[in-house]
């Protein structure tokens, strides 16, 4: 097998020390990957830093184009990318045609914001005239998670093309690949080529990753994953502007007005497809006493349709978690879990990093698998009596990423709107929805910032107004 090179600032670069990229389902390896020496990792800096001459002075239209092109070509080239997906991921193959349909729509949004970044002109005072315009930050670096290896880094690179940024992408180790074939295409479509690095860093490798995240040359680091690892990174970031997307425990509140069938419809593939390992896939369910059993059947219903195995299956929804460890840590919450009194209502089985849909109740809120981002295929389901009840159960969280809400009263939709500690809310839908032109993140530990093109490029662009006295 060839080893996979890694591009450093538009050239394909090839080391001898590499690591194997393996396809969590069957354990075999799909490619060894190059990675970067300490000396390659400043080289990388220092020639971004330098293409900022050239991305800063395309004009709006040459950026558009680049992302347009993008977008058709990955339009072309979709098959063999969400192939990629699901062998790297482990996602199932239905879930990945679907990410990469997401990644044109967010390049082509990104496009279209690019053209909006013209000058305003505003009105001082009665002499006076302002014109205000964005101007590009600099250089950037996007560091991404394994769990959508193309459309996340598409919700980086996408942003810092359309605001004149160039980046280096350092991807989540195990799903490298996606974001070589984007970087791929990034230079096909016209990109500058040392405009862009794509870094595949190993996160023991503390020296390199230290001098991306410290120098002063990058000038925003825009984060996705864990809470724990992202708020370290910030507090290393030093006076960059920093973007955290990190981890969420999101709720569903099921009221007893909402309807139960479309309720249960939508969760069972919200709490478990591709095995749970979102940020908002939906963990904690609270349902209004008076429904819990019949809402608690109806939902084990629909959780037992969905088809567990070979994410190369197209109608598989739930595949292998990422890999072993992360099964063994999620079967050591559910015992805690069992031990502290939780009854498992479904599943609680494994096999090596297949973990079936388990759906547990009575659990202890201090318990891991309630408390916690378990990221995995565990979910808790809980009772309440009052609304009120459950939007402080909701908020009793370290978590604020998105929740959902289920019923037919708009005046309780509109409380939970205006009460609950979230980044985003959700009627009649479950948390784990994103649009890809909304404004996406969280508070509390879930992070701050937003992304979602336009928000994301505003992030990536420095605004600055010119006065101009008109009376002389």
């Amino acid at each position: 097998m060839l080893a996979q090179k890694f591009l450093l600032a538009g050239t394909w670069t090839e080391t001898q020390e590499t690591y194997p990229v393996v396809n969590p389902w069957n354990q075999t390896e799909i490619a060894t990957v190059c990675m970067p020496s300490f000396e390659q990792v400043q080289k990388a800096v220092e020639l971004t830093t330098e293409s900022f001459q050239i991305t800063k002075n395309l004009s709006l239209l040459e950026r558009n184009k680049i992302l347009l092109k993008m977008a058709d070509l990955i339009t072309q080239q979709k098959s063999e990318l969400a192939k990629i997906i699901s062998e790297e991921a482990g996602k199932p193959i239905s879930l990945a045609l679907k990410e990469v349909d997401r990644a044109i729509v967010t390049l082509r949004l990104s496009a279209e914001e690019s053209l909006k970044l013209t000058e305003q002109i505003i009105e001082i005072d009665s002499s006076k005239t302002g014109k205000i315009k964005r101007f590009p930050i600099g250089s950037i670096i996007g560091i991404s998670p394994f769990n959508f290896p193309l459309n996340l880094v598409c919700h980086k690179l996408g942003p810092a093309i359309a605001a004149g940024c160039p980046i280096i992408l350092k991807p989540a180790e195990r799903t490298p690949l996606s974001s070589f074939k984007l970087a791929e295409i990034a230079l096909e479509s016209g990109w500058p080529k040392q405009a862009i690095s794509v870094l595949p860093i190993d996160r023991s490798d503390k020296q390199s990753l230290d001098f991306l995240i410290q120098d002063e040359r990058i000038k925003v680091l825009s984060f996705t994953g864990s809470a724990s690892v992202g708020w370290n990174l910030k507090n290393n970031a030093g006076k960059k502007r920093v973007l955290l997307e990190l981890g969420g425990n999101a709720a569903v509140i099921v009221h007893d007005d909402a309807n139960l069938e479309l309720a249960a419809k939508k969760l069972a593939p919200a709490m478990y497809a591709y095995a749970g390992q979102s940020c908002i896939s939906s963990q904690r369910i609270f349902v209004q006493k008076k429904v819990y059993e019949k809402f608690k059947v109806l939902l084990i219903q629909e959780i037992q349709k969905l088809k567990i195995g070979n994410p190369a299956d197209p109608e598989v929804m739930v595949g292998p978690m990422i890999d072993l460890s992360s099964a063994e840590r999620v079967e050591q919450w559910l015992q805690e879990a069992v031990q502290e009194g939780a009854k498992i209502l479904l599943g609680g089985k494994r096999e090596k990093n297949l973990f079936y849909p388990t759906l547990l109740a009575n659990v202890n809120p201090k318990s891991k698998c309630y408390s916690e981002e378990i990221f995995a295929p565990v979910k808790v389901l809980v009772s309440y009596d009052s609304f009120k009840q459950a939007l402080n159960l909701v908020n009793d969280s370290k978590y604020g990423l998105q929740a959902g809400i289920f019923t037919q009263d708009s005046n309780k939709a509109l409380q939970a709107f205006e009460e609950l500690d979230v980044g985003g809310v959700l009627i009649n839908e479950t948390p784990t929805f994103r649009a890809d032109n909304q404004p996406y993140g969280g508070i509390k530990d879930s992070g701050f910032g937003r992304e979602g093109p336009k928000y994301a490029i505003e992030e990536f662009t420095e605004l600055k107004v010119l006065i101009t006295e008109l009376k002389q």
